[in-house]
Order: C-alpha cells, then structure tokens, then sequence
C-alpha cells in the first residue's frame, strides 16, 4: 500500500471505529466479510479497546482487500468520502442474479444486467483482487453501474481462496465459474461468445492465466475475446518471488511456494504463445516499478507472439485506487482506457 493511503486508513480507523465495526450484527449492510475480520482480529487480538490503537499503528499490515473494505465500511459509517471523493461515487447497482457454480460458498458469481439487456450484450466479468487470500465477489464499487450504463452485463466472480484452494484452484474456479455463466446467457441477457475478463491485482494475475492457458476455462476458453488487467504484478511468478524491492516480499513465496516448476506453470508468460485470448490490456501504476515491468514483459511476449496487446502507464494513482475508482470521475484515465479497448473489442 502506498504511504497517502496508509496514512487514510489509519486516520479514518482511528476516529471511526469508536463504535467498532467488528461488533456489527448479523446481516448488517456495514458488516466487514469475514476472512478481513479474522484477518483484523489475527493481527490486533479480540480486545475491542485495543483495536484503535492497533490499527492505527498496523494497518499497513493489512492486505489490500481487506484495506479496501475497512476503507468503504469505515466511510459508510460516517456518510464521507472515501479517498477521492464521496461514497455516492462508489455505489454500486443492484445484483440481479447470483450464478452458483460450486459448493463451496465462494463459488457463486454476482450478475449485474441492465434493464434493457436483450440477450445479446456482451458480458464483462471482473476477477477481485487481495492476495489470492482475501477480498470477495461484493468489492465492485461503482464497476457494475458503469458498465450496465455502457450497455454491458456485468459479473463479479467469487473463488476459493487460501489456505482452503491454493492457486491453481483459484485459476480453475475461475474456468468454472465462466462455463456457468455461459449455460445461463439466456437468462442472464448476455451473448455466451463475448466475454471480457477483468481482473485487479491477484485476480489480474488469474485473469491473465485463465486467458492464456485453456486448461483452467475449457470449452469457454473460445468465448473469452478480451482481457482487461489492472495493476497486476504476478505474470511471471519466478520473477515476483524473487523481486528483493518488494513491499511484502514473502507474499510470492507463501502463496507460490519455492518448486520452479510449479512457478512457471502459474505464470501466464509462461502460456503466451499457445491459445492466447487475442486482445488484452495491461493498465498498471506508472510509479509501481515491479507492476510496470510484468504489465511490459506480458504485453511484449503477447504482441511478440501476434496477439493485440497494449501495457499503459495510469498517473495520480495507486494500486488500489487503480481499482476502486474505476467507473468514477475520480478515476477518469483508467475509464476512458478500459471503455476504449471494450468498444473496440467488444462493438
């Protein structure tokens, strides 16, 4: 997490969680997902008189995803802003039908259609984002409005996450949850064969290996004609977990383990050249170095290897914001760029 939004999430812990949002009931609209509350508790301890304390002095310990939602629960609760303006610019629409697709309660996708769907718009399913161990299918923000109001439907995959699934389980989830969506395209208002996937930070790292490797998707590899990666860092994992100017720099080892084998098998660069979807967009911080360097080496192999594959440099952001703010003015460059590559691919 960058320094400003270390320093956000800390202020607002602080000041907002005097009535602690660990204590919400049951079914509650601001209830934190519960693999970031245990993630809090793991980190600060049960004691609810510490927690402030803890969060203020920890909270760059957290995860993304879990950074993400304290941010969105802790701006619920006080009617503001999160970073970059008010809450009315993250909300999200209503979900019109959840896809399950496994028994597993992640396995479910969130379906987003727009009131006129006809059966045959396009579908965008994004991929979250937290480490391959955390976040969840409900961290949209504004993505399915901005979508719906472009005229596509929009999904949001859940899948197993560590230590339940470990990452070629995650991948295969994913497979799975695309030929589910494509046996409901009817009900659902979308055509079956125009799928884009879109994926922010790990989920970019498995939209990237979904797309270019057909074992994980199967008979819905052919459907998938575009790929979208937000500020993905992972595409060759040797490189990552190797990477000594990384901030968390034991995040690649734990979730990938040390054999090399199994690295080049999770590493979409290693795929590019097979069945590659035919077009994808890189977007990546312009002062992340690590994301720069994977978003540009992906993008070469692609281009190299005949697909049509662009990596572009987003300013004034960071790697959640890269994210959250899509969909918003706030997030005008990353937008414009995702809106772009989707007509074009898309029509």
């Amino acid at each position: 997490m960058k320094t400003a939004t270390k320093a956000l999430l800390a202020a607002t812990a602080m000041a907002a969680l005097a009535a602690p949002i660990l204590a919400q009931p049951r079914g509650a609209g601001e209830r934190l997902p519960p693999e970031c509350r245990a993630e809090i508790r793991t980190l600060c301890g049960g004691q609810r008189g510490e927690l402030r304390t803890c969060l203020r002095e920890k909270a760059a310990e957290l995860s993304e995803g879990c950074a993400a939602s304290l941010r969105e629960r802790i701006a619920e609760r006080r009617g503001a802003g999160a970073a970059g303006g008010g809450m009315a610019q993250f909300a999200s629409a209503r979900v019109s039908s959840t896809v399950v697709y496994g028994d597993h309660l992640r396995q479910q996708v969130d379906v987003y259609t727009p009131d006129d769907a006809v059966g045959d718009a396009p579908l965008v399913v994004f991929i979250h984002g937290g480490g391959w161990q955390n976040g969840n299918r409900a961290m949209v923000q504004a993505k399915p409005q901005h979508f719906k109001d472009a005229g596509y439907v929009f999904a949001s995959a859940g899948y197993r996450l560590l230590p339940d699934a470990p990452v070629e389980q995650q991948a295969a989830d994913i497979g799975a949850a695309l030929r589910a969506l494509r046996a409901q395209a009817e009900t659902g208002g979308f055509d079956p064969d125009r799928i884009v996937l879109m994926g922010h930070s790990a989920g970019a790292h498995l939209a990237a290996l979904v797309a270019s490797d057909p074992a994980y998707a199967g008979d819905a590899f052919g459907a998938i004609r575009g790929v979208v990666l937000l500020d993905g860092a992972g595409y060759d994992v040797a490189a990552a977990a190797a990477r000594p100017s990384m901030a968390l720099p034991t995040l690649y080892k734990d979730v990938f383990g040390t054999d090399p084998a199994r690295h080049k098998a999770l590493s979409p660069l290693t795929h590019v050249g097979g069945k590659d979807a035919a077009h994808w967009l890189a977007l990546y911080v312009a002062e992340r170095d690590e994301a720069k360097a994977q978003s540009e080496a992906l993008v070469g192999a692609l281009a190299k290897a005949g697909r049509d594959a662009n990596a572009v440099a987003i300013s004034g952001t960071d790697h959640g914001r890269m994210n959250r703010e899509l969909g918003t003015e706030a997030g005008k460059a990353q937008t414009e760029a995702v809106d772009a590559f989707l007509k074009r691919v898309l029509g």
